[in-house]
């Protein structure tokens, strides 16, 4: 969404290489071990983008895809350990949230109202699709107490 609320290009289109999604030689670490670190770190109450950054840098796993098969918000999931909303929706609603709080104490800074109202909408867009997938619940509405809830 680089280019919606912004007048900057975007970002570029990089691509894995096809061999991305296949186990590795250099890989030592089994499947069920490389799950089990992921329990670990998620319980840690590191995000799946921070576990992935740590199994490529600390554990030389390049992809948790290419060697279990799924990915790993499928396995969370399966563990019932995945939070109800999505991380992406929960950035977002905790950014509105500071946004908000800002707000509250600064009413005159127009610049952050407007920029509000475009994370405000992302949130709406964002909330509109996965209500249409029924990742969230279909009554879900975006509401700053809740939402400061939510990312508490």
């Amino acid at each position: 969404m680089a280019k919606l609320h912004s007048k900057k290009r975007g970002k570029s289109k990089s691509r894995r290489p096809g061999r991305a999604m296949s186990k590795p030689d250099f890989v030592e670490a089994s499947p069920a071990e490389i799950e089990d670190l992921v329990r670990k770190l998620y319980r840690q109450g590191h995000t799946t983008a921070q576990i992935g950054i740590i199994l490529r840098d600390q554990y030389g796993i390049p992809s948790f895809r290419g060697l279990t098969g799924k990915t790993m918000v499928q396995f969370l999931r399966e563990e019932k350990l995945y939070s109800r909303f999505p991380e992406d929706m929960l950035n977002l609603l905790k950014k509105a949230v500071k946004m908000y709080q800002h707000l509250q104490k600064n009413r005159k800074d127009v610049h952050n109202k407007v920029k509000y109202n475009n994370v405000v909408s992302k949130v709406h867009r964002l909330a509109k699709y996965y209500k249409k997938r029924h990742i969230i619940p279909a009554t879900w509405k975006y509401k700053v107490d809740e939402a400061a809830a939510l990312v508490r």
